[in-house]
């Protein structure tokens, strides 16, 4: 019940980030493209990549409920893959292909990227 516990409060916190990540960068870029959820989309792969090298095989003394609430429930709460689904579905829907397709190169390509650098920061560290 506790490692439920930690998942639901990383959870949360994940979603407040996102939400207040994505809504600043939608303020200062616009709609038109969805700059908001692929910069959480690739700093979550980021994250994901180092921390889950960090904390399961570098600090694996760490307990299992933080662990839980970190990669679990926070980066859970703060990605947003169900989010760049729709976006790139309603931009092809609404005839931007181009972007559509440009979402999808840029949205797979740079999480990639972001957790492997993630991997190999938390390697060096």
């Amino acid at each position: 019940m506790t490692t439920i516990l930690y998942i639901a409060i990383g959870g949360a916190l994940g979603s407040v980030c996102r939400y207040g990540l994505s809504t600043s960068l939608y303020r200062c870029f616009g709609q038109a493209f969805p700059f908001g959820t692929l910069a959480v989309n690739v700093i979550g792969s980021f994250l994901m990549g180092a921390l889950s090298v960090l904390i399961i095989e570098r600090f694996n003394h760490i307990d299992s409920a933080l662990r839980s609430l970190l990669l679990i429930g926070f980066l859970g709460g703060f990605t947003t893959f169900s989010a760049f689904s729709l976006e790139t579905l309603n931009l092809a829907i609404n005839g931007a292909q181009r972007s559509a397709i440009l979402n999808i190169i840029l949205s797979l390509s740079l999480c990639l990227i972001a957790v492997w650098l993630g991997v190999l920061l938390g390697r060096r560290l």
